[in-house]
């Protein structure tokens, strides 16, 4: 029997005390998702049906596989007695979570699952589970297992950047940068923007320290660093250029002269991002085994239960996830 070439998306609910639930329910509402993709929806008949409820949707789903419409799939999770604290941090909370994204993360290393979206995660909540890891980045490498590396990747629909560090303190962040580092993750942005069309795409390399370094004056890591590292990029036909002071370079991004953006860390590309389009913003982790992609914001505690949630950013994700599974089951199938 020939397989087929959709996308097979798996979707979790999230944090339960925050809005993921709403969002993902709002998301399965809309019939355009199950005709983009094949749903498998990663949790228990409790939390879809509460997550209806929270949303005010309600939509047919199943526990059978190849009838077009969501799949319910197992978590494994334990519900606590009681069920969960809604709007605050918990162990309870975080372990469902890790339940529900472990299991996805397993039916990916099956063959079952083409790319990964999870509502929001509260990182309290995560630790509070035992989460030994920074971020559920560094976690998803854990649990895969499997000799793939993540890096965060954050996506506006006119926007991609990249991390050479990522969840560490500001401290660190210097002694972290390496030359083969930041060729590796300027490699791997080119392989993101050209998975969603773009040939070759423009890549912008940020400087770490003010003006650039002012030719050394403010440190040398431009000098040692990252000049010769985007003169490794380009050597290798990566259409890099840089490094630019990192208070002007997205400037440019927004005029249209990059297509990317490679950040020296977090904040940097961050604050922009979040500034060009909050409620559009997608973070990926990128270089997995398994594409996963969920909406640049957080649990919103604060509107949990008031149907008020912006849907922007997981309606973003969903489509990123879209695009990047259907490429990845292309190749699998061609193989």
């Amino acid at each position: 029997m020939q397989e087929s070439p959709r996308p097979r998306i798996a979707l979790t609910f999230g944090d339960p005390a925050g809005v993921g639930p709403e969002l993902v329910a709002r998301q399965l509402a809309d019939p355009a998702t199950s005709a983009a993709a094949d749903i498998l929806l990663i949790g228990d008949e409790q939390e879809l049906r509460d997550a209806m409820d929270d949303a005010g949707v309600e939509f047919a789903w199943t526990r059978e596989a190849g009838t077009g419409v969501p799949q319910l799939v197992d978590s494994g999770g334990t519900r606590p007695e009681g069920g969960f604290v809604r709007r605050e941090p918990s162990r309870a909370g975080g372990l469902w979570a890790m339940a529900s994204l472990r299991r996805a993360l397993e039916l990916s290393k099956q063959g079952e699952v083409d790319a990964i979206v999870f509502a929001p995660l509260n990182k309290s909540s995560l630790h509070l589970a035992g989460m030994e890891e920074n971020d559920e980045m560094s976690w998803f490498e854990t649990v895969l297992d499997d000799g793939t590396t993540a890096t965060e990747l954050n996506i506006l629909p006119e926007l991609v950047t990249g991390r050479v560090t990522s969840h560490c303190s500001i401290a660190e962040v210097a002694d972290l940068i390496t030359f083969d580092l930041i060729v590796e993750r300027g490699e791997l942005l080119e392989r993101v923007l050209q998975a969603r069309g773009i040939e070759r795409p423009r890549i912008g390399v940020c400087a770490l320290n003010p003006h650039a370094g002012e030719s050394g004056k403010f440190g040398r890591h431009e000098i040692d660093l990252i000049a010769p590292a985007v003169e490794e990029l380009q050597r290798r036909g990566v259409d890099a250029t840089g490094p630019f002071p990192s208070d002007t370079i997205f400037i440019k991004a927004r005029d249209g002269a990059f297509d990317g953006v490679l950040t020296m860390y977090h904040d940097q590309g961050q604050i922009a991002v979040k500034l060009l389009g909050f409620d559009r913003g997608v973070t990926m982790a990128g270089g997995l085994s398994v594409p996963v992609c969920t909406p640049a914001h957080g649990t919103a505690f604060d509107v949990v239960g008031n149907r008020v949630a912006s849907t922007g950013a997981y309606e973003h994700a969903f489509r990123v996830a879209v695009g990047v599974g259907a490429q990845a089951r292309a190749a699998r199938l061609s193989a």
